[in-house]
């Protein structure tokens, strides 16, 4: 529910000095190609008044993502209008040659997109264009489908709402950053106090829903692995986010939380939020730890790409060589050095972790607030091992000078035991020693970062882009050097 459907529609255009009916006849070639769930606009766009007849009906039929299909070389001035007066994003392709003669039935698409993208330049509009963007009916229907995804998280940024609650802890000042680039992606913030929350909580005591989500609760978890006491507590918090959510995301869809979750929660709400915030996760809203609010964003991101549920985790720990050693050496193709302890305190959804979990304590903050005694308001936190599963670390960050950056990695979490506490799990990426160093440390990233559960590097990369993000770093092989990299090291 909180994340975007898309409806895709295609709209061919025709240079005058080209037969329409290539143009026309391949747009239906594609649309046989693609199948279900994608509508054909009948209009093919020669001129502008045929742009503005195009965009009135692909609106009237409901689309919110655009193909614009060049079936032959292309009217520039239209096709790029079509951007520009469309409400949501736009993709660009091209007819390759060889459904028909090479007399009367080419097109010259291949030659049409160099000058349409010249025009969308000069028109300072942002497009997505593939990697190879002409191809036969087929090819462009599955350039299309991966444009799906991408588009998701597109409309999904232009309509989102971060709510925050609390101040940045002072130790975790490293999760703070200018605002400026969320209002440059058109992403809406709205900060909150905790006592603000904390008022809305003691609103829904015996709010007569609280039951039910008790149950879903137990269901999910079990009897045995979720604190009776606490049921009702955490119930009566997932509604009262859910209800700040309904009436505060005002004019936009999508919502996501980012709250300060320590010191000061667990002694006045009476537990900690983990596994409620990983509920939440896993209904596709993203509540970031620690008032993270791009760790948030980039959550949000990843949900609207995979259509899964994701997680925040604390880039936190190495591997112990006795456990690279036990479990990994020799089973995988990873160096000690690839490999790391990705950690949050129980925010991860269950569906993503390991049979076995529990909602448990926080152990740090038992220290800190209990002395260390019988855990009581410091329990709430969904631990155990993350599961196997294929991953991609990422994250978008706007840095201290207000400009926005990015990385991504593609890994997987081993099947591997961690043996400590925590929502957490051993990662392992390729080259991740060297990644550490000259991304991660060398531009000041946070110790946070989003996982989305599934290699989906391609699409995040064509949406931080589509989004305007000038720095897209990645884990280079070592036939690349990074720029900061000792080549005698």
């Amino acid at each position: 529910m909180n994340i975007p459907e898309v409806k895709l529609g295609i709209i061919a255009v025709s240079r005058d000095c080209f037969p329409i009916a290539l143009s026309t006849k391949r747009r239906q070639a594609i649309a046989a190609a693609y199948g279900e769930g994608l509508y054909e606009c009948p209009v093919t766009v020669e001129n502008e008044k045929d742009a503005q007849r195009a965009i009135e009906d692909v609106r009237a039929h409901g689309v919110n993502a655009l193909v614009v299909f060049l079936g032959n070389f292309g009217p520039e001035t239209p096709e790029t209008l079509l951007c520009k007066k469309f409400h949501g994003p736009v993709m660009y392709v091209a007819a390759a040659e060889g459904d028909g003669d090479l007399i009367n039935g080419r097109g010259d698409a291949y030659c049409g997109m160099l000058n349409c993208s010249y025009n969308l330049g000069m028109r300072h509009l942002k497009a997505y264009i593939p990697e190879y963007p002409v191809g036969t009916a087929e090819e462009c229907a599955q350039m299309m489908k991966e444009f799906v995804p991408i588009a998701r998280a597109i409309i999904g940024v232009r309509s989102l709402k971060i709510i925050t609650f609390g101040p940045r802890p002072q130790d975790f000042f490293a999760c703070n950053a200018p605002i400026k680039g969320l209002y440059e992606m058109g992403v809406e913030v709205e900060e909150n106090s905790e006592l603000d929350l904390l008022v809305s909580y003691k609103a829904h005591a015996g709010d007569q829903r609280i039951p039910a989500i008790m149950a879903e609760m137990v269901e999910e978890m079990g009897e045995d692995k979720l604190y009776p006491d606490l049921r009702e507590r955490m119930a009566q918090f997932e509604l009262t986010l859910l209800d700040w959510a309904e009436a505060h995301k005002g004019d936009r869809k999508y919502v996501a939380f980012a709250d300060k979750c320590w010191p000061a929660f667990p002694s006045q709400f009476g537990f900690e939020p983990c596994y409620v915030n990983s509920r939440l996760a896993a209904k596709g809203i993203p509540v970031a730890c620690e008032v993270d609010i791009y760790g948030a964003l980039s959550e949000y991101i990843g949900s609207c790409i995979t259509g899964d549920a994701v997680t925040l985790l604390d880039i936190n720990n190495s591997v112990p060589k006795s456990i690279y050693e036990e479990d990994i050496a020799g089973k995988f193709e990873y160096d000690i050095k690839d490999t790391f302890m990705g950690f949050h305190c129980g925010n991860t959804p269950k569906c993503k972790m390991c049979a076995g979990c529990a909602v448990k304590y926080q152990l740090i903050q038992n220290r800190l607030l209990e002395d260390g005694g019988t855990p009581d308001f410091t329990r709430g936190t969904l631990e155990g091992d993350i599961a196997p599963s294929d991953i991609t670390f990422y994250r978008l960050q706007c840095d201290s000078e207000g400009n926005l950056r990015s990385y991504i990695a593609e890994g997987e979490v081993l099947p591997v035991a961690t043996r400590s506490f925590g929502g957490i799990g051993v990662f392992a990426i390729p080259e991740m020693g060297r990644f550490y160093r000259h991304v991660l440390v060398q531009k000041r990233y946070p110790h946070h970062g989003a996982v989305a559960f599934s290699h989906c590097g391609k699409a995040m990369f064509e949406v931080f882009k589509y989004l305007g993000v000038p720095d897209i770093a990645f884990n280079q092989p070592k036939t690349l050097p990074y720029p900061t990299e000792n080549p005698w090291a």
